[in-house]
């Protein structure tokens, strides 16, 4: 980018609206940085949790379409290979393999990972992108805060137990988080949300933040075995997950909006792209690294951020 474009880059990203929006897509994408290369990732086995709907779905299809053989992670195995014979119809050419696993559930999570490494030595892209936002607080059979499961404690498990197959491709993780999170800070001293009045939009936002400063530690324990990490929001995106979660929203912003696909474009870049591969452990929106915090409250103690990776060792009983 040129000093003008950095400009009006950056305008669009703290102006949000315009930034998170279909406007900064379309505007961006006529600067940023070069799309990866048709066939890229020929040869490639690739990985995407949440895979039956939303940006799942679109990340699926651009993996494909890119040339990976691509694993899609579902709960529900019937919307799973509905999404699959979808996906299928437009990117004829894709290789697609359904996986059952609920991220949430760690015992889900190791016999989803053993399976997994019974038939596959390697694996060049993991891309964590199951989401939830509770209505209220629950919690999984194992005790965990549903938001808090899904997005980080089963997101590290998985990546712990096929850490061999990463390494063994040098491949890349790509943690799908959220603009929301500089909404946040880290909570070390109640993680799993059972103080106060509990609130589905404000866990997300937690999590999500969690996942960001997970990324980055992943990213410096797997820098060893030439294992890239890096985390990214999608911006605002008309998914059936916002539909369903934030009606109000949707309702207001709805024609603003950017596609599935649009969203996902960030996350298959990650995947494929050269760019990425000399960095690891950074945030990126729109194919640029962005900065974790905007405002000084938001940064992380150096506390907080170890309390969390002592959370993601316990409550899973993987220590990496």
């Amino acid at each position: 980018m040129g000093k003008a474009t950095d400009l009006l880059d950056a305008a669009l990203d703290r102006a949000i609206v315009p930034g998170y929006s279909k406007i900064g897509y379309r505007v961006r994408s006529r600067f940023w940085a070069a799309d990866p290369a048709p066939g890229s990732l020929e040869g490639c086995t690739a990985l995407v949790s949440g895979a039956n709907s939303g940006l799942g779905k679109a990340t699926v299809a651009g993996l494909a379409r890119l040339g990976a053989t691509v694993h899609m992670l579902v709960r529900d195995a019937e919307k799973g290979e509905e999404a699959r014979n979808e996906i299928a119809d437009e990117v004829p050419t894709a290789h697609l393999e359904l996986q059952e696993c609920d991220v949430s559930n760690l015992e889900s999570v190791r016999a989803f990972a053993d399976r997994f490494l019974g038939q596959h030595g390697s694996l060049d892209v993991l891309v964590h992108n199951a989401g939830t936002m509770p209505p209220e607080r629950t919690e999984t059979d194992e005790g965990n805060e549903v938001a808090l499961a899904t997005h980080v404690l089963g997101p590290y498990l998985l990546t712990g137990l096929l850490r061999p197959a990463l390494a063994k491709a040098h491949g890349r993780v790509v943690f799908v988080t959220s603009g929301g999170m500089y909404a946040a800070k880290l909570h070390p001293e109640d993680p799993q949300y059972r103080d106060g009045k509990y609130n589905g939009t404000t866990a997300y936002a937690r999590t999500k933040r969690m996942q960001v400063v997970l990324a980055e530690q992943l990213a410096e324990r797997l820098r060893p075995d030439g294992v890239t990490v890096h985390s990214t929001h999608p911006g605002w995106a008309g998914t059936p997950g916002v539909t369903q979660s934030l009606p109000g929203f949707n309702k207001v912003m709805g024609p603003l909006l950017r596609t599935a696909g649009e969203g996902a474009d960030t996350i298959v870049w990650l995947a494929a792209a050269a760019q990425p591969k000399h960095h690891t452990g950074a945030f990126w929106h729109d194919r640029k690294r962005r900065p974790t915090h905007y405002l000084p409250w938001q940064h992380d103690e150096i506390a907080g951020r170890r309390a969390l990776w002592d959370l993601c060792a316990e409550e899973t009983g993987l220590v990496l």
